[in-house]
């Protein structure tokens, strides 16, 4: 292990003899952390309304003025009939339309309960459901103001009074941010060293390496270590972009989000090494990363929750190391999870660590 000194010497000079890898180090992450969650969110807001009023009266006036006050609505129009209306909505101008039955007010004061229609546009389902939920709740509270004030007997038998758990906010950001640090990693320290030996390769400078002495194992640490400092200097300038930016911290232990990510760095960049030492050149080896990335992404509960896919799909996950980091990673931020808690995300990666760190160095053909 006399030589492993000198090749990490040389591992680092090369590292940030390029000057776009430093500047990336610190580009991604800002991106990752303060662009991505911004942008790819699951909250659903701005959802445009046109409203038909066929009562015309003080309290309809009323309800049209609390819905388009919501933050999840604007109101587009106000229509005369539903033709125009359905009109809005087949030009994807609008998404919903409430429909204001006749004598809405005197019904409510007369009966204790009066009809409001939605029309959905459920072309995209999880949109039309979470809106119609955000319309279906905003009229159950107007119809509680209007008994509270007034002494109307509206119809309103359940009161529903929610408690958030972890995430009292309901804001996506939290949930969103811990599993970007996971893929900031991916694209950075596992994808560079894929791009490693091959590039070795093309360069000419591994039949240097084969007439030496060098070792294998002492070959594949150099390669890995350079990119094990890079990504736990990620990860905390990650977490301090998280902090400042947008106010998340994590609930649990910092020191427990440095052993897994430890852990995980060791994963990916040894995947990353395995690829690169079958591949012929760095064209093939970025296609075959980018293959990975593409599934490592959509199987591990970062776009979409693990328990809707099928039941197949959800056992195939369980090869997908981003799984668990990410499990991991939420759970310390949001839950302030113990190491014993997580033990069962803990030891999937650490078993996968070991599979791939062997497989990368005997992958490794030294050919003197």
């Amino acid at each position: 292990m006399k030589a492993l000194r000198y090749l990490l010497v040389k591992e680092y000079k090369q590292m940030f003899r390029n000057y776009l890898l430093p500047f990336f180090f610190v580009v991604l992450p800002f991106a990752m952390v303060n662009v991505v969650p911004r942008i790819a969110t699951q909250e659903i807001k701005n959802l445009n309304l046109a409203i038909i009023d066929c009562d015309h009266s003080t309290l309809s006036a009323r309800l049209m003025q609390k819905v388009s006050a919501s933050e999840y609505f604007n109101l587009f129009a106000v229509c005369d009939n539903y033709n125009q209306a359905y009109d809005l909505l087949q030009r994807g101008d609008v998404d919903f339309i409430i429909t204001i039955e006749n004598e809405f007010e005197r019904n409510l004061y007369r009966t204790g309960g009066a009809e409001v229609m939605v029309t959905v546009n459920a072309v995209n389902g999880m949109k039309g459901g979470l809106g119609n939920g955000y319309l279906t709740q905003i009229v159950m509270q107007y119809a509680g103001e209007l008994s509270a004030e007034n002494g109307t007997s509206v119809k309103h038998p359940v009161s529903v009074e929610p408690r958030y758990l972890f995430n009292p906010g309901i804001d996506y950001k939290p949930y969103m941010i811990p599993a970007l640090m996971s893929m900031t990693l991916v694209l950075l320290v596992g994808f560079l060293p894929a791009l490693n030996v091959v590039g070795e390769k093309e360069r000419g400078t591994i039949e240097q390496i084969n007439v030496t002495p060098v070792g294998r194992i002492e070959f594949i640490l150099s390669k890995m270590i350079p990119y094990w400092t890079v990504g736990l200097f990620i990860v905390a300038f990650s977490m301090i972009l998280a902090w400042k930016i947008h106010g998340v911290v994590p609930a649990g232990s910092i020191p427990l989000i440095f052993l897994f990510n430890i852990v995980y760095i060791f994963v990916i960049s040894s995947l990353g090494l395995t690829v690169s030492n079958y591949s012929e050149n760095m064209r093939q080896a970025a296609i075959v990363m980018f293959f990975f990335v593409v599934i490592f992404v959509l199987t591990s509960g970062l776009i979409s929750p693990l328990s809707s896919m099928p039941d197949w799909a959800q056992e195939a996950t369980r090869l997908n190391p981003l799984r668990y980091i990410i499990a991991a990673m939420r759970d310390i931020y949001l839950k302030g999870s113990t190491f014993p808690q997580l033990i069962s995300q803990f030891i999937p990666l650490c078993i996968y660590g070991i599979v791939a760190g062997v497989w990368a160095v005997v992958s490794f053909q030294k050919n003197s």
